[in-house]
Order: structure tokens, then sequence, then C-alpha cells
């Protein structure tokens, strides 16, 4: 059962269900992304963690949340789309399990968490800044150790620079460095005064008793504003593809095609394209892993996936430098035979069983569940059953379709050092 209610300032969202014994809530801040919040809003989050006005270490929370019979919390900062967001988490224990009035004292933790920062001279303290500035540079400077993820993030800066589709979700140093405790402190006010709020629970309960208590506690007076979509679109795709090179001290070549997804309707977007990359790279029994990996040993890895949010259409593949022209030409080889339908029914019949029975998976966890229904606030995406149905309603001739609106826009290497691929 779920139910939505209009607070004012924040929406709150209210999913009961019995099947846990737990109560988990997430409570999401969230703005338009730029370079300069997405890095204030990694220190900032950071910060909250350290301390807080109530309990003024690390020791005093954790001590805290083991009397909560130890309730757990987090607090996330990432990109989706068009919009940095600022998540904050908990779960604990429903207290049919624990003792009367655990739920008010424990979503009173998390609110206190957001709302009563340590900031007594009206800015954050300076040596829980240096520990939360320090945690984001660390992370700022671990970029290039992932080849995955920096030759993934090399791509999006190439597709399209200046979009938030090219920000770093770990933030820039050049902001990083003009943080200081007054300014940190000025851009949290703004965060409570003007983000737009969510609030999702789910868990045994009550909606009127779970109202009454977010009234109670979560008093915040963002003014409510209606908010954009968070997908990006493009409006251009390149008539000849971008080639980017980028030498590395990797053993490994890392190979990264970009293709932008114009004009897909919803239907297009939210199914097909699903079944469309299990079967060009969604596993061993998929063509390019067939023909790439098996037939021709030109990879010792590769898949495709789909950025939703982004309207992209990525393809990953781990290669030796010198088989790039090979693999990058046999790539775009089955990527035609896509478009003249050059697959089965079995492979169509195969990609919906394990979008089905990876879907039933999400039953048994409580927090995918919550976020089913985010993803359903924000990107206006289905619920179970409606994408149950829609995904058996997907057809051949649905796949050849969508193969015809998806443009390559870059093809990135980040180029290593070995030319047998070892690592």
């Amino acid at each position: 059962m779920y139910k939505k209610i209009n607070m004012g300032a924040y929406n709150l969202h209210l999913i009961k269900s019995d099947k846990f014994k737990t109560i988990e809530i997430k409570i999401n801040f969230k703005r338009e992304a730029t370079k300069k919040d997405i890095t204030y809003r990694n220190v900032l989050k950071n910060i909250l963690l350290e301390s807080n006005e109530i309990y003024k270490t690390r020791r005093q929370l954790d001590i805290k949340t083991e009397e909560l019979y130890g309730l757990r919390y987090s607090i996330n900062s990432y990109l989706t789309g068009i919009y940095s967001v600022i998540s904050f988490n908990t779960v604990f224990l429903d207290e049919k399990y624990t003792e009367s009035g655990m739920i008010e004292e424990s979503l009173k933790f998390i609110t206190d968490i957001i709302l009563k920062p340590d900031v007594s001279c009206k800015k954050f303290a300076s040596e829980a800044l240096a520990i939360a500035k320090n945690l984001v540079k660390e992370d700022i400077d671990a970029i290039k150790d992932d080849p995955r993820v920096y030759s993934t993030i090399r791509l999006l800066e190439e597709i399209e620079s200046k979009s938030p589709l090219a920000y770093r979700g770990v933030g820039y140093s050049e902001y990083l460095e003009e943080i200081n405790e007054d300014t940190l402190y000025e851009y949290y006010k703004s965060v409570v005064n003007s983000d737009l709020v969510d609030v999702f629970i789910i868990g045994n309960i009550d909606f009127k008793t779970t109202e009454d208590i977010f009234k109670d506690n979560f008093k915040i007076k963002t003014l409510k504003k209606i908010g954009k979509e968070h997908y990006i679109t493009h409006k251009k795709v390149r008539l000849k593809e971008k080639c980017i090179k980028e030498v590395t001290d990797y053993k490994q070549s890392k190979l990264i095609m970009g293709f932008k997804l114009q004009n897909l309707t919803d239907f297009e977007k939210c199914y097909v394209m699903n079944v469309y990359s299990f079967i060009l790279g969604g596993g061993p029994d998929s063509k390019l892993f067939r023909e790439v990996r098996e037939k021709n040993s030109l990879c010792y890895s590769i898949s495709s996936s789909q950025s939703l949010v982004n309207n992209l259409f990525l393809i990953r593949a781990g290669i030796n430098k010198d088989d790039y022209k090979k693999t990058v030409k046999l790539i775009k080889k089955e990527l035609k035979e896509m478009e003249k339908g050059n697959f089965t029914e079995e492979d169509i019949k195969a990609s919906k069983v394990t979008y089905l029975n990876a879907f039933k998976e999400i039953d048994d966890s409580q927090i995918d569940i919550l976020n089913l229904y985010v993803s359903h606030s924000y990107l206006n995406l289905d619920l179970k059953e409606e994408r149950i149905k829609k995904i058996m309603n997907v057809k051949k001739e649905d796949i050849v379709k969508v193969a015809k609106k998806i443009y390559l826009d870059t093809i990135y290497l980040l180029e290593g050092e070995s030319k047998d691929g070892q690592a």
C-alpha cells in the first residue's frame, strides 16, 4: 500500500509492508547540479556524519545508535540526471520488536542529524571541516586508480563537456579549496531552505501516526517548487563519431563506446532498451560476448548497459591495445545485425526471463522496494505489476525499431602498456 502526502515543505511517501522487521527511511534533498554544488554537498554530507549539536563526536553518535537498538544511518551524495541529491538514510527495528515510542525516537535521531549540525558559532568547526574536506580530496585523487570509473568519466566529458552528464560526482579540487567554516554553513542553510525535499518510508507503519510524527519532528520551511524532469535529453547527434585515445600506465586497455538515445518513447526507453541491451551485451550468451570474445578472442571482457536517466547506451570492453580497430569494427557489425533483426525469439525470451527473475528479487529487499518508489516519483517509472506486464509486451519489431535510434557519439580508449591484455 502506498500513499503520497503533500506536507507543504516536502512530499511524504509512505509504503506499508509487513514483510520486514525493520523500518527504512530515505530523506532526499535535491537541486539542479553544478560543479560547485557537487563539491559542497560532498563536504557537507561528510561533516554531518562527524558531529552534531547534540552528539559532539562520532563516538557519541555511535552510542546513541546502540541505544536505539542498533539503528544504522548513512548520508550519500550522488548525481541523477540534471539533479544533485543528498540522501539521509536510516534503518531501525520496528518498535514491535523493541519498545513503544522507538519509531519516533529513531526518526528524531535522523532529523537531528539534518537539522541540528554542530554550528555553535554560526559556522562549522574547523577540525571537523578538515576531516570532511580531506575525505573528498581522497575521493577526487582516487579517480584515476580505477580504470573503469576513470574511462567512463572521461567518455562522458567528451560526449557533452558542459552538460550535467559530464559532471564528476566526487567533486572538484578548485571548489574544494574555497570551502571554509563560514561558506559551508551558508551552503548548508541554502540546502535546508531551498532544496526540493522528498521523504520515503517503508515498513509496517500506520499512515496517520507516521504523518503526525513527521509533522512534529521534521519542521522545515522549504518553499515547495515544481521540479523539472531528471532526464538529460540530447538535441543533436554526431554525423561522425569522435575518437579519443588517452595513454595510461595501466597494463590493460579499456575501450568504452558511448551512444546517444534520441526520440525514444517511454516504452522504448524503459522496456525495449532493456531487452536490446541484454541480447547485444548482457551476458555470456550475448552477441558481443560470442562474436568478439569467444569467436575472435579480441577482449577479456565485454558488456553493454543503458544509462536511463542520461539517455545513453554504453559498450565497455577490456582489450589488447593492438586490437582496438578490429574490436570497434566487429562491435559496429553487431550493432548493424541488431538493426537488421538478426536475433531470435529465444534471445528475446531469455532476456525477459532474466529481467523478471531479477525483478522478483526486489521483493526480498526492503531498500530495493523503497528505491522502486523513488524511481517512480523521480523518473515516473512504472511500479512492479505494470513493469512485468510491459516487459512481456516487447516484440521483435520494437527492438529493431529502437536499434535505429541509437547513435554512436564517442569512442574512448584508455590505452594501457601491455600488448597481451594481461594485468
